[in-house]
């Protein structure tokens, strides 16, 4: 027999529930997400960075992920991560070499991901779509590493949203140009049958550059006119907030 915990993270998408049932899923999203908002409200401006759960500390995309999010995080910026091992642990533990700020939204599955051990502060979320909605939240810019599936689906979101107006045309870095090469053809082949346009297919750098990566994030016009709000923002002390 399944754990109850996986059945019911699951159950939702098997069609109409009962309307208790119903009503207990909604609340129980909106208590998740209410989780990842009140936990991380006051980390300050993040780049976020995806990348695959699977490489080890020797691999050499863990070790640039590590010096990209190092470098980033001297710019002032809070490194965000899915929370986990791999690409992950190598942002946050880029951050925490040079001193930045170093957090991560954890996911909760049958097969438990543990929290990396070089994050400041992390929350752990059931709902993939509510952790996908903090992770690009608080953000500033996304930096993909070679991944996965979940990789993808971060990539992809966050273009869509660009793409919808949802939200401000952050910069989105890619890098792996080798290990990308067949999605930028595919992405490519998008442009060539008109289901994106050419704008869409130029709202993402693609480098293995470590200083055109820093430089397209730094003098990104949308970032220098966004971040002031974060210097204005204050921990409440009679609703218990920390900054």
């Amino acid at each position: 027999m399944e754990p109850i915990r996986k059945i019911r993270n699951i159950e939702y998408l098997n069609g109409p529930m009962s309307r208790v049932a119903e009503l207990r899923f909604v609340w129980d999203v909106f208590w998740d997400l209410f989780n990842g908002i009140r936990n991380m409200y006051f980390v300050g401006p993040c780049v976020t960075i995806f990348g695959s759960a699977r490489f080890a500390p020797e691999n050499p995309f863990y070790l640039k992920a590590q010096e990209v999010a190092g470098e980033i995080a001297k710019l002032g910026f809070t490194i965000m991560t899915g929370g986990g091992p791999g690409i992950m642990e190598a942002a946050n533990r880029g951050a925490q070499l040079v001193g930045g700020k170093s957090v991560g939204c954890n996911i909760e599955l049958p097969q438990e991901q543990f929290p990396n051990p070089y994050l400041d502060r992390w929350v752990n979320m059931k709902y993939f779509f509510n952790r996908k909605t903090i992770l690009i939240k608080y953000s500033y810019a996304f930096v993909v590493f070679p991944g996965g599936f979940g990789t993808m689906d971060e990539f992809f979101e966050a273009m869509t949203l660009i793409q919808t107006g949802k939200l401000t045309h952050f910069p989105i870095i890619i890098y792996g140009k080798d290990y990308h090469k067949e999605l930028l053809e595919f992405l490519d082949a998008m442009e060539k049958h008109q289901t994106i346009s050419p704008i869409d297919r130029s709202m993402f750098l693609v480098s293995d550059n470590v200083d055109e990566i820093i430089n397209h994030i730094k003098n990104n016009y949308n970032i220098k006119n966004q971040l002031s709000p974060f210097n204005r923002t204050r921990p409440i002390k009679w609703l218990f907030e920390k900054a």
